[in-house]
């Protein structure tokens, strides 16, 4: 009689597994993955394995065995090859590593065929690195860690500035290459270089960490532009770790202790809580709005997706939670130059003037600027600026003590959005169409060219009109939508947020529609 399928393959596995030939130590692991439920050809595959020293019994947790079970059998021996294949020398959690390649076989499968995964660095040029520099390198499916911290290191764990994103990396290319290049920049704290699964290729782009800011600042300088293929340069600028969420649709009539208490319960590592009160109404103690500052990075994003599930209310109301955009802080040499003041807490009855009067006392003043409830003072003499913080800063101007502290100038990608805009305006003097200022395909406003040689908007200020043009308090959300079937949250993206104090101490700007945030980290 002609056996079925599974009787043939279970036929054919027990023949391919003969028990007798093994003893000892592999007869006691192959009974032990037997007796867990690993099928016997694929038992003996790994025993195969074992005995090249590249993996030991020891080393497969429950969740790499129970993944073995589940799998189909010659495809796991497949996978297993593959594994063995691999350079495991720096691979520290290799039953993370062996589900990892369980899950890109899988996923590749469901694409068809897929490439050949491509060769890694040179063996010979990464030991030359770690014997020299005595730094440990962690290989997992999805990154190439190198580092972190270095040996013998005493000085402080890095802080914001200390780490640089380097895009626009060839596909091809390895730490072996890379490390040489940033270690001329200064002693390296970590690198971790983003792979592709599918084709054991890097993904563009990797994450260095210095020990001393000023060498991811010269990392900027000497790195950003390099060529390092023919036609192929870098990308590299200063990585921001966001640690802050924006929280909207907060009672007016709470104080920062209190949402502190009320998100310090529901979440851990919340270190601040900022909000903005109004100059003019003290009973309104924020405007609907906060914003949630962690320890962490990891704290930050595990908050935010507890707390952006939709299902969460806050003293019953439905919050809406999303990164705060990370400001990106002028360099001390920038802000060493700076004459220009920012003030809040002005309320409504003081003037230009009266602030022009009073700042005027220290120095010079070239102009004084009033926004709503801020404002900016521009000196003509650093020193008379400096003066004037020191001796006004929480002196009463009206009925309130007013803040100040030195203006943060826009930084470059700041002034190639403004280049982008006053372009897109000079287009629109030739007969283009209005964009988002006024609404996609809607009419100008009366007074406002319509095309031809008609008189352009006047341009803008670089301190402030730029980013204070839009009114500066936050906008309630539009009502819940219903839940739908796809992956997004029960609400709309708010259509507007706060952009106050862009250039004060808290300065962050709004935050943004999509829950992506540097990837990052």
């Amino acid at each position: 009689m002609k056996p079925e399928n599974g009787d043939a393959v279970e036929q054919s596995s027990e023949e391919q597994v003969p028990e007798e030939e093994l003893e000892g130590e592999d007869l006691e692991n192959f009974t032990k993955l037997t007796e867990y439920g690993i099928q016997k050809n694929v038992a003996r595959e790994l025993i195969k394995i074992y005995g090249t020293g590249k993996l030991s019994h020891s080393e497969l947790d429950e969740r790499a065995l129970d993944a073995l079970k589940e799998y189909n059998p010659n495809d796991a021996i497949q996978v297993l090859k593959g594994f063995c294949d691999n350079n495991l020398e720096h691979v520290t959690n290799k039953s993370a590593f062996l589900c990892g390649q369980m899950k890109t076989f899988r996923n590749k499968n469901k694409g068809g065929a897929a490439a050949a995964q491509a060769k890694g660095p040179d063996p010979a040029k990464i030991k030359e690195i770690l014997d020299r520099t005595g730094y440990s390198l962690d290989v997992t499916t999805g990154q190439r860690k190198y580092g972190g911290p270095p040996p013998e290191y005493e000085g402080e764990q890095p802080g914001n500035g200390h780490e640089v994103f380097c895009g626009k990396i060839p596909k091809e290319i390895f730490e072996d290459e890379l490390i040489p290049l940033f270690e001329k920049c200064g002693k390296i704290w970590d690198m971790r270089l983003m792979m592709d699964p599918f084709s054991g290729l890097n993904r563009g782009y990797c994450f260095v960490t210095f020990c001393e800011k000023d060498s991811a600042t010269e990392a900027v300088k000497q790195l950003d532009g390099h060529e390092i293929r023919k036609g192929k340069t870098l990308k590299i600028n200063i990585s921001v770790a966001n640690l802050r969420l924006f929280v909207g649709n907060i009672p007016k009539n709470k104080t920062s202790e209190e949402i502190k208490e009320e998100f310090g319960k529901r979440t851990e590592g919340l270190n601040e809580v900022i909000i903005y009160g109004s100059a003019d109404n003290p009973k309104l103690k924020n405007r609907g709005f906060a914003f949630l500052e962690y320890d962490t990075h990891k704290n930050a994003s595990t908050a935010k997706r507890k707390l952006a599930t939709g299902r969460v209310k806050v003293w019953q109301c439905d919050i809406i939670v999303d990164w705060a955009d990370p400001q990106e802080e002028p360099d001390d040499d920038t802000m060493s130059k700076v004459k220009v003041l920012y003030v809040r807490n002005l309320t409504s009855d003081v003037t230009e003037d009266q602030l022009k009067e009073k700042f005027g006392e220290f120095g010079k003043v070239d102009r004084v600027k009033k926004i709503k409830d801020y404002g900016f003072v521009h000196f003509e003499n650093r020193d008379d600026c400096v003066k004037a913080m020191e001796a006004l800063n929480g002196e009463k101007i009206g009925n309130l003590e007013i803040n100040i502290s030195l203006a943060k100038p826009p930084t470059e990608n700041k002034k190639k959005e403004q280049r982008k805009r006053d372009n897109d305006r000079r287009g629109m003097g030739r007969g283009m169409v209005w964009g988002d200022e006024f609404g996609y395909g809607m009419r100008p406003p009366m007074g406002m060219p319509r095309g031809g040689r008609g008189r352009l908007p006047p341009p803008h200020d670089p301190y402030y009109d730029d980013f204070y043009w839009e009114d500066d308090f936050y906008y309630p959300p539009p009502p819940p939508m219903h839940r739908g079937r796809g992956r997004g949250g029960p609400y709309s993206p708010p259509t507007a947020y706060a952009r106050q104090g862009w250039y004060g101490p808290d300065a962050w700007s709004r935050p943004r529609r999509t829950g992506n945030t540097r990837g990052g980290r």
